[in-house]
């Protein structure tokens, strides 16, 4: 994991490298600069917020400053996630704008111990080996580079309704990635396996609720919106098709574009005789266990017991000593508590968004605005938010971020235009899955393209994402036009 805090910290030495060659001097004046941008923008925001708007009760102005500067901390200053979400919560909790109950209360928020136990489960499976050895076996009948393709594909999709962390997900395939390039020994099938693992990785999350902490931030601002919220199975009706979709499509792409006849149709030996050995006691366990897990967090409607309540109690049978062989404070120490954190710091920022009549306002203000020049139908609003949202990842590094961000800014202002709210929430979400542009976007891109030597190199990745990008955006605009109002999303 040392190679991908390297990567996904080097968008400054990359910056400072080529300032070096324009004659610059090191970091610092890049630093300046974004120091410079940040200062003004805060500047303005402040005047704004502060002095030429009008009809602004105080705590609404100190929620708008709250989000403006978590925004610039977040893009211009480049500062740490985390941090800035929390120092965030701890301004909205000290100025009275949300209460210090309800500031401590994101901690213990239904969410968050929905995503620990999902860390805990999580973090028995990896330390198993179980996911790797269940991927070999899965792989041996294939023989053939094409079929193997998209046997890899399926496999890394179906991961996401157990493992809540993409990242976690890219270092628990990364030694089938290894075996499997050794095994076939193709320089160009190593390139194009380095781009699919990422990719679908990262793709097939939006097929899950608990497959990035973006969806648990849009499921609370579905439910504050006055919308039904969707929960585990609900969710997975409703995305996981384009999951799948955008992941097979990306597959198509790559073995299409990135590889040769040739390479597409060699033959090779995908695992040892070892690795075809039958589970054993514990493993066959713990494939059980998992499976109840899955099936019961599925059903949650039928049986009525809340989400966390059933994912903790797995994660409790998962990390008995005598279920997997794991102590459970070794399984809580690979729990993200920063990526939890910082969900509970966003949650406590759109409280103060919601709570306060903020988001309200912004959408009643920004309907004023577009209604001068006319009202959108309502395909255009929802082609133009997941745009939006798919490009934002450029400027906000963090999926979480991005959801926070678009939506009280982008998704629920433009409801206000016709749209179902909870549609342009969805909408937005998982077009801000769509962030494998950049090595630095997303740490599984970071973790399979910072190898030694690179598997591929950037341009390769940029052209990945421009063939992507038109698919990915139409496929999730058809399905928010057509296919979400028929399933009842929002109602």
């Amino acid at each position: 994991m040392s190679s991908v805090r390297a990567i996904t910290s080097g968008r400054d030495i990359v910056i400072s490298s080529a300032n070096e060659a324009g004659g610059f001097d090191g970091q610092m004046p890049v630093r300046q600069v974004r120091l410079l941008i940040g200062s003004m923008l805060l500047v303005f925001a402040t005047i704004l917020i502060f002095v030429a708007a009008d009809g602004l009760t105080m705590p609404m102005r100190l929620a708008l400053m709250v989000f403006a500067t978590t925004l610039v901390c977040w893009t211009i200053f480049d500062l740490p996630e985390t941090p800035v979400a929390l120092a965030g919560a701890l301004a909205l909790g000290a100025t009275g704008t949300v209460s210090e109950e309800a500031m401590f209360a994101a901690l213990g928020n239904d969410i968050v111990w929905l995503m620990i136990a999902a860390f805990v489960i999580a973090s028995v499976l990896q330390a198993s080996g179980l996911v790797e050895r269940l991927t070999f076996r899965l792989l041996a009948p294939f023989q053939r580079v094409s079929s193997l393709f998209w046997a890899v594909t399926l496999t890394i999709f179906a991961t996401a309704f157990i493992i809540p962390s993409t990242s976690a997900r890219a270092v628990i395939f990364m030694p089938v990635f290894l075996g499997l390039t050794a095994a076939i020994g193709r320089p160009g099938v190593t390139r194009a396996l380095a781009l699919l693992f990422p990719s679908v990785i990262l793709l097939s999350a939006a097929a899950s609720l608990t497959g990035a902490g973006a969806h648990l931030v849009a499921v609370d601002f579905i439910r504050r919106s006055g919308g039904k919220a969707p929960d585990f199975l609900d969710w997975a009706l409703l995305a996981a098709p384009f999951g799948l979709v955008t992941s097979l499509i990306a597959c198509g792409l790559i073995l299409r574009f990135f590889l040769g006849a040739e390479d597409r149709n060699a033959a090779f030996e995908p695992c040892t005789p070892a690795e075809r050995q039958p589970l054993n006691a514990q493993e066959r366990t713990l494939l059980a266990v998992t499976a109840l897990i899955v099936l019961a967090l599925a059903t949650s409607g039928l049986h009525g017991v809340a989400l966390p309540f059933v994912a903790l109690i797995g994660a409790l049978v998962m990390a008995s000593e005598k279920v997997s062989g794991l102590p459970f404070r070794k399984a809580l120490k690979s729990v993200e508590w920063n990526l939890l954190l910082f969900l509970a710091g966003t949650l406590v920022i759109g409280e103060a968004l919601m709570s306060t009549g903020t988001a309200a306002l912004l959408a009643d203000r920004a309907i004023g605005m577009l209604s001068l020049v006319g009202k959108p139908p309502a395909w255009l609003v929802i082609l133009f938010t997941i745009i939006l949202a798919t490009f934002a990842h450029i400027v906000v590094a963090s999926r979480t971020a991005r959801a926070t961000v678009l939506i009280p800014a982008l998704a629920l202002p433009l409801a206000g235009l016709g749209v179902n709210p909870a549609v342009l929430i969805m909408a937005a979400t998982l077009g801000s899955g769509f962030c494998q542009t950049l090595i630095v976007s997303a740490k599984p891109v970071a973790l399979f393209g910072g190898m030694e030597p690179p598997a591929f190199t950037p341009s390769d990745l940029m052209r990945l994402a421009a063939m992507l990008l038109v698919p990915f955006i139409g496929l999730l605009t058809l399905v928010a036009i057509f296919v979400w109002p028929l399933m009842g999303l929002g109602y």
